[in-house]
């Protein structure tokens, strides 16, 4: 199909890529984005937090620039096609007298905006539900070999951005059901999981280990109405600002009469719908919901055509959302215009004091996979995040980045200024401390097995394996052990040191690859009498406790 693009198009959809490319190259990267940098520095089917295709898009802009540009290229190049098919999605002839209102509501969008030009997994995410919507348009009025199989690999496309996406895809499926009568459709999926398949195959050999943590190892807070129910409305204003009214109000207006219509409102709703019923088990992030954002542009678009007051109204909101968002654009630049302290402020600027104190000493965070990943960018060092059992687990767990610190002299950088040797200070006054450790030995990926559920009873001896991952022996005199005790919601309230013995007592070390059995008694504990979930930890040369096994239910 030719598609010819009014030239007032093609100068505003210029203009915004010049600009994006503009932002991305003078902004210093925000935590997530130096995090998914670190993910590209060693190329893989899959990551801790999320599938790899934020890690390939950054790769990509490396081969052509070097610094924030180097990070962000790409994502400039996705977010102006993303633009380019919402265009071609909509088949009104009529569209071509409204191009101004079509870029002034794509870029009033808040979120839309950041994503224009950060690189984070919502970036792909945006782009393929774009590319998704229009193949699928294409594939009801002529379903074949060809547009079966370009759905396929769409679908694996949006999979491989973010695990979110599979809402995307089982929207559109319930929107129209004929589909699992369509043979196309069913080629479709075939394809969509064959190109799938190198990142189950990383999830087996990873022990799943990002289901496990979305799914059961992620702490939780109790229910709070404010925070997270309301919160979710909030972020439904948020995502759109001041033209979020008639943007529902299009939303609300608008029929399903025909089959794409269906599957956009289908998407919208359920997008929605599911996440407000998740709202009262969690918080919902703001970028969760970011998708809708994509339908509601061909819906509300169609629209703003249609009645004279919506296009009106959101064109004067519009233009005023566009200059609040230009105005904080520069901020993330320009400290001094920014309303409040952003994280893309000071941190260059830090890293520069910290380079200068170690040269290129290796840097060893605690608790802080954000610092980790923002310093190394920045100094060119290598860092590593120490994770302890009041944090988190994540990319620094299992990759390979402890063995390139172990055994040299390192700056331990944390927030507590206890020994501290240096320290350092942010722009917002904020202190960072550092410690030089002359021989770095840590060994977090110890791994702490207990067989679930199991039977809390203070008298009852327990039994844990311990096994070691490495390629090297471990001397058991460095290693204590904890257990800690944590609520329903998976939060530790009591972190008791145990004893735990073996049954030959001559066993001095654990050998590479090898697994030994303990026994051991849980310890009273002072704050939690009725423990839901216990997991046991290991301390290595003094250093705290790690978390080392899962979180195991209580019978």
């Amino acid at each position: 199909m030719k598609i010819k693009l009014p030239r007032i198009f093609l100068i505003i959809l210029g203009i915004g890529f010049l600009i994006n490319l503009l932002q991305s190259y003078f902004t210093p990267l925000i935590f997530d984005e130096a995090y998914y940098w670190h993910f590209a520095s060693d190329m893989a089917w899959g990551y801790f937090d999320h599938p790899p295709l934020v890690a390939v898009l950054i790769k990509i802009s490396s081969f052509f620039f070097d610094g924030e540009l180097g990070v962000r290229f790409m994502s400039c190049i996705l977010s102006t096609a993303t633009l380019f098919i919402l265009w071609c999605t909509v088949d009104l002839p009529r569209k071509k007298e409204y191009v101004i209102h079509f870029f002034v509501l794509a870029y009033s969008m808040t979120l839309l905006n950041a994503y224009g030009f950060f690189t984070l997994p919502d970036t792909p995410l945006l782009f393929f539900t774009a590319l998704l919507l229009y193949v699928y348009k294409r594939f009801i009025e002529s379903p074949d070999v060809l547009w079966g199989i370009i759905m396929g690999v769409t679908m694996a496309g949006l999979m491989y951005s973010k695990y979110h996406a599979a809402l995307v895809i089982i929207f559109i499926l319930l929107s129209n059901l004929k589909l699992v009568l369509n043979k196309y459709a069913w080629l479709s999926v075939c394809i969509a999981l064959l190109c799938y398949v190198p990142h189950f195959i990383w999830l087996y050999d990873n022990d799943f280990v990002t289901i496990n943590y979305h799914l059961f190892d992620r702490p939780n807070d109790p229910y709070n109405f404010t925070k997270y129910t309301l919160g979710f409305f909030v972020n439904l204003v948020a995502i759109f600002g001041l033209t979020f009214p008639w943007i529902y109000w299009g939303l609300f207006k608008t029929k399903a009469n025909d089959k794409f219509t269906r599957a956009l409102l289908f998407l919208v709703y359920g997008i929605l719908i599911f996440f407000f019923l998740s709202s009262f088990n969690r918080r919902i992030q703001t970028q969760w919901i970011i998708v809708i954002n994509i339908p509601l542009i061909v819906i509300v678009f169609r629209f703003m055509m249609e009645n004279e007051t919506a296009k009106k109204w959101i064109y004067r909101m519009g233009l005023v959302n566009i200059i609040i968002i230009l105005y904080l654009r520069i901020g993330l630049v320009y400290e001094p215009m920014s309303p409040i302290y952003y994280e893309t402020h000071g941190n260059k600027e830090l890293a520069e004091d910290i380079k200068a104190e170690v040269g290129d000493m290796p840097l060893v965070f605690e608790n802080s996979y954000r610092g980790a990943s923002m310093f190394g960018f920045y100094t060119g060092n290598n860092t590593f995040s120490l994770n302890n059992e009041s944090y988190r687990l994540n990319q620094y767990s299992i990759d390979n980045s402890e063995a390139t610190v172990q055994h040299q002299k390192i700056l331990y950088l944390s927030s507590r200024s206890s020994d501290a040797d240096v320290s350092f200070t942010k722009n917002d006054r904020r202190k960072i401390y550092g410690k030089y450790i002359d021989n770095f030995e840590s060994f977090r990926k110890l791994k702490t097995i207990l067989e679930a559920p199991i039977n809390f009873n203070l008298e009852q001896e327990q039994t844990f394996q311990l096994y070691n991952p490495y390629e090297f022996d471990i001397d058991l005199s460095k290693l204590k052990f904890n257990v800690a005790y944590m609520t329903d919601f998976k939060i530790v309230k009591d972190k008791l040191p145990i004893k735990p013995t073996l049954k030959d007592p001559n066993i001095s070390t654990i050998k590479a690859k090898d697994t030994l059995t303990y026994s051991f008694k849980f310890p009273k504990p002072r704050k939690l009498n009725d423990p839901k979930y216990v997991r046991i930890g290991i301390m290595e040369n003094r250093i705290n406790y790690g978390i080392n096994g899962r979180n195991t239910k209580v019978e």
